[in-house]
């Protein structure tokens, strides 16, 4: 009886709790919503619906990883981290506005053609924009 009960008990453990790679997922993703002003560790694992064991091993890992940074914090007098995203997801308005999209010698441009982006006045412009814009912005970032 006490071993059925026990098979039992793994079997449903093994479907209902989330694997330390579901929760990884789900908390670097958590990370990477709230952005350049972080979130506590502790409000992670709220939102995750973790105990604090299981997220000060999680944010390791991700720190581990080199996928978010830990910054150590003192909150309402206790110490704790703050985690932040190292990467952001990349969009598709950082080229909506490339040149190429809307090239009509397309078709032409190549590396080796006539009509290179080597050469292109067009897509040097574009890139000096953008490198500009870097310089000027908080993160430094394109």
């Amino acid at each position: 009886m006490l071993r059925n009960t026990l098979f039992i008990r793994r079997t449903w453990e093994s479907i209902c709790m989330p694997r330390y790679n579901d929760l990884e997922h789900k908390a670097l993703q958590v990370i990477m919503r709230v952005g350049d002003q972080g979130i506590l560790q502790s409000e992670l694992w709220r939102k995750l619906d973790a105990t604090s064991r299981e997220g000060s091993r999680i944010s390791i890992k991700l720190a581990n990883k080199d996928l978010i940074r830990r910054e150590r914090q003192l909150w309402q007098g206790r110490w704790t981290y703050r985690l932040y995203p190292k990467r952001q997801p990349a969009s598709i308005d950082s080229i909506l506005d490339c040149p190429c999209l809307t090239c009509p010698d397309d078709s032409r441009c190549g590396a080796w053609s006539a009509i290179s982006p080597n050469e292109c006045d067009k897509l040097t412009g574009w890139i000096l924009g953008l490198v500009q814009r870097g310089v000027n912005s908080p993160q430094g970032e394109i």
